[in-house]
């Protein structure tokens, strides 16, 4: 059997014998059948979104304006562009992977232009326009990573320059002239008009870092320890990786004013530290750190005392101001409410009342309009994409690819656990956006790049050589790779 059939291949070999040609034949097959498939949902998802559009436009005008219509259909081209790049450059990758980033991506237009229409009369988008440019540059970007990386390993080659340039990405905010302030975060580079948040792509480039360091660091940080109450922990000498990322996470909380950010990398790196050695002491380590951290900066820093008082008792007069405090949590709460379990109906409630409803709180400018069951509808999106992810990282053989899998789609799944668990009040609220939804072209790009390298890795783990079993002409066993 060739190193590199399919599961579909190696599942019917016990089914009997079959010439070499009828092998051939199937291994051709299957491909074409994942790349058929999401062919078919790429179809259902951007009618989605089209749909999404002239119902905002109906609800919010009473009419349909094909400017913003022709645009999505454009961006429609481009997702069709890609799933060609895809055919030809990763015919194995995951088949759900782009149909569900497209439908996010959609909505999330599909929202920014309808609070456009709630500002302006004219029902000129200028903020879905501006996704709409990010997106069509995010898919083009994705594009180009598919066709640069033919296979995921090449990266582990450059695990110290992803390091380097990670850390460039985190502290290009500080610099002078060019570093920006908003919203009481340091996290924007300004250049003339032209702004992005650099932090966006140092997760990416940390991802990579931290997934080639584990392979070489997993037999020192696993194998040894003193074990306490029947559980294994690391000694104080290899205690140094985790604390580092700590200070570190803790350095952009103080200086930076993001805990999202902190939190984010922190999490990041415990997972994947966490998944090479399987060592649950890492995680109650890390919690411990993690929670004294935070004990120390609600006592010492404002704004995180301040967010903090915020989600306790958000109604309390000396924490509710329309200028900041828990106005926004509130009025975010009341649009979830008032959205009910169907919703109000694309472009017929009032999500702009709350405020940054196009970023930090477009979940419940969509769960005004959408409902419960639209929400639902989105966190299903969500699970299935992690899931697909970790399935894509498990799957692999080589350690660099099972971490890197695990650790960009736990990106994924940290982000909106403490995006949509900010806004309806489970933890603090924190500054991070909304993957594919929220308005941000550099979030956008990021995560198409994630959502590229994803795909690359499942069409890698799918060519990868495996064990195989087979009965042979005359009835004997056959074992070869």
């Amino acid at each position: 059997m060739p190193a590199s059939a399919s599961p579909d291949v190696r599942a019917s070999a016990s089914a009997g014998p079959r010439t070499m040609t009828e092998s051939i034949r199937l291994r051709l097959r299957v491909p074409a059948r994942l790349r058929n498939l999401e062919l078919a949902l790429v179809i259902v998802a951007i009618a989605i979104n089209l749909g999404s559009i002239a119902l905002v436009q109906l609800g919010a005008i009473g009419r349909l304006g094909f400017t913003v219509l022709g645009l999505s259909a454009l961006l429609g081209v481009l997702v069709f562009a890609m799933h060609t790049t895809l055919r030809v450059t990763a015919r194995d990758a995951d088949p759900l992977i782009l149909p569900i980033i497209t439908v996010l991506n959609g909505l999330g237009i599909a929202m920014i232009y309808r609070l456009d229409l709630a500002e302006e009369a004219t029902g000129w988008s200028s903020g879905g326009i501006r996704q709409i440019t990010w997106t069509a540059i995010a898919i083009v970007i994705a594009m180009a990573v598919l066709l640069i990386i033919k296979n995921h390993r090449v990266l582990q080659r450059y695990r110290y320059i992803a390091m380097f340039s990670g850390i460039a990405l985190l502290l290009l905010p500080l610099a002078p002239v060019i570093g920006a302030t908003r919203f009481g975060a340091r996290l924007w580079v300004e250049i003339g008009a032209f702004s992005f948040q650099p932090g966006e792509l140092a997760k990416i480039a940390l991802a990579v870092f931290f997934a080639g360091y584990l392979v070489s660091a997993r037999d020192s940080l696993s194998m040894v320890g003193r074990r306490v109450l029947g559980m294994t922990f690391p000694r104080a000498r290899d205690l140094g990786p985790i604390i580092v990322v700590f200070v570190a996470s803790m350095l952009v909380l103080i200086f930076q004013r993001d805990m999202g950010t902190a939190l984010l990398y922190f999490g990041l790196f415990l997972v994947m530290i966490y998944v090479a050695t399987g060592r649950a002491s890492w995680i109650l380590l890390g919690m411990a750190m993690f929670l004294g951290g935070a004990y120390v900066a609600s006592r010492f820093l404002t704004y995180i005392s301040g967010r903090i008082d915020a989600w306790l008792d958000p109604f309390n007069p000396d924490v509710y101001d329309a200028t900041g405090g828990s106005y926004q949590l509130v009025q975010g709460l009341f649009g979830l409410a008032d959205g009910g379990l169907i919703g109000t109906g694309l472009g017929r409630g009032s999500p702009q009342i709350t405020p940054l409803a196009e970023s930090d709180y477009i979940i419940s400018a969509l769960g005004e309009e959408l409902g419960l069951i639209g929400i639902f509808a989105i966190l299903a999106l969500y699970l299935l994409f992690v899931s697909r992810g970790f399935r894509i990282g498990f799957a692999g053989q080589d350690d660099f690819g099972r971490l890197l899998g695990v650790g960009l789609a736990f990106v994924i799944a940290l982000q909106v656990f403490v995006v949509i668990g900010g806004v309806t009040r489970v933890i603090p609220l924190t500054g991070l956006t909304t993957p594919f939804l929220a308005a941000g072209g550099s979030s956008l790009v990021a995560n198409w790049i994630i959502a590229a390298l994803l795909l690359r890795l499942s069409d890698t783990v799918r060519h990868q050589p495996q064990l195989v079993i087979e009965p042979s002409i005359d009835n004997r066993l056959v074992v070869g790779q």
